[in-house]
């Protein structure tokens, strides 16, 4: 996953600067609110398509960043039954405005790529059945 760092900002009081790493978090918490979103995919280069947990979302979400704007790309897995451009629209749009609302870069592309659907059921019932007896 390649990111360009960001350019500095100079204020008054000194310099402004947001490491590629924080666009890559909120992109990827962003991404995950939005319903029909199952979690995300490491991408082609990772082989299978993993779910992650909110603790890494940033894995899967590959970012540039310029002096006054940011192009992002993020790869997911949805869950089965859900409409997929509604999913990735909704993707688009709540990555966008937080990205914009909490840096004040200007988003001049979000691209999603769907790597998998999984069934929402399939996964509980897999905790199910790994998650050892405590009591007997």
């Amino acid at each position: 996953m390649s990111t360009l760092a960001a350019d500095y900002e100079k204020t008054e009081m000194g310099t402004i600067q947001i490491a590629p790493e924080v666009i890559e978090i909120i992109a990827g918490m962003a991404t995950v609110e939005v319903p029909g979103v199952a979690g995300m995919s490491g991408g082609l280069a990772g082989g299978i398509a993993e779910l992650l947990g909110r603790k890494n979302v940033s894995k899967g979400v590959k970012v540039e960043v310029g002096q006054r704007e940011a192009a992002i790309d993020v790869s997911i897995v949805i869950e089965f039954g859900t409409k997929i451009p509604e999913v990735a629209s909704g993707v688009q749009n709540n990555v966008k405005q937080a990205i914009e609302s909490m840096t004040g870069l200007s988003v001049v592309q979000v691209n999603v790529h769907i790597h998998d659907v999984i069934f929402k059921g399939a996964d509980k019932v897999e905790e199910v059945e790994t998650s050892p007896q405590r009591v007997k």
